[in-house]
């Protein structure tokens, strides 16, 4: 009995994961639909691109010079036991530029732009306001989802270039001024060991992480049930299932490129 339980159980997660999908799925094939068949609301996508990247400018700078430096630390101690502190350098560009970069930039701005973008969507359901907008014929689509997702998608890669510059200069300021290296050395081996892919790489996963975000949190919003409670649960939803699918994203788009 407990074995058929097990299967029962296995079974109704698989359905309910693949509904989950298919859902998602129809949600985005409107959202398509609607991006390539109306005209955009250019200022409502002005506006998400400022509350999404001008205002997460701030938090994104800091990390990325905190994770910069620490960055340098850390490769200068693992370098140095084999006399190899000159990579220091295309280690740090080439970590931020590849990975920290985009990938902690989406993280931030999940929690801070992708939670208040489900929770907005998710107090409009449930007070019955997406409902109205339906009544007076507007839609929904156009006026809610595909802004925020077109505005994620552009600005992130951004935010991921103001990310990876913070990190390369926190590093070069510790590698230089705090332990030692040559800024000549420093520069030098930047130029012999990096390359344009490593930051266009870099570029592309920002590009397909600001979409998947925005995706995944507006459509939560969207379908929110359950009044206060369930705007709280789509919330948290979103921000744990928008970053599971930025590291899955992650290690699918580095094993295609790299």
């Amino acid at each position: 009995m407990v074995f058929v339980d097990i299967i029962d159980f296995i079974g109704k997660v698989s359905i309910e994961a693949c509904n989950n999908v298919g859902n998602v799925g129809l949600f985005l094939y409107d959202s398509l639909v609607t991006l390539f068949s109306t005209k955009p609301k250019i200022k409502k996508i002005i506006y998400q691109m400022y509350f999404i990247g001008v205002s997460s400018l701030s938090v994104i700078i800091l990390i990325g010079i905190t994770v910069g430096a620490v960055l340098a630390v850390q490769s200068y101690e693992g370098l140095h036991r084999f006399g190899a502190e000159r990579f220091i350098g295309p280690i740090i560009f080439i970590a931020m530029t590849r990975e920290f970069g985009p990938v902690l930039t989406a993280i931030m701005v999940i929690g801070r732009a992708g939670s208040a973008m489900t929770a907005e969507i998710g107090t409009m359901r449930i007070t019955e306001q997406i409902d109205a907008l339906k009544t007076l014929c507007i839609n929904t689509q156009q006026y809610l989802i595909v802004p925020r997702i077109v505005s994620s998608t552009i600005i992130l890669p951004f935010l991921s270039i103001f990310c990876s510059l913070c990190g390369i200069w926190a590093g070069y300021f510790m590698s230089v001024n705090v332990l030692g290296i040559s800024s000549e050395l420093y520069m030098e081996s930047i130029r012999e060991n990096v390359h344009l892919s490593d930051i266009t790489n870099g570029l592309i996963k920002a590009v397909f992480f600001g979409f998947l975000f925005s995706l995944i949190c507006a459509f939560k919003g969207y379908t929110t049930r359950g009044g206060a409670r369930g705007v709280g649960i789509s919330t948290t939803q979103s921000v744990v299932i928008a970053n599971v699918t930025i590291f899955v994203a992650d290690y699918i788009l580095t094993s295609l490129m790299f």
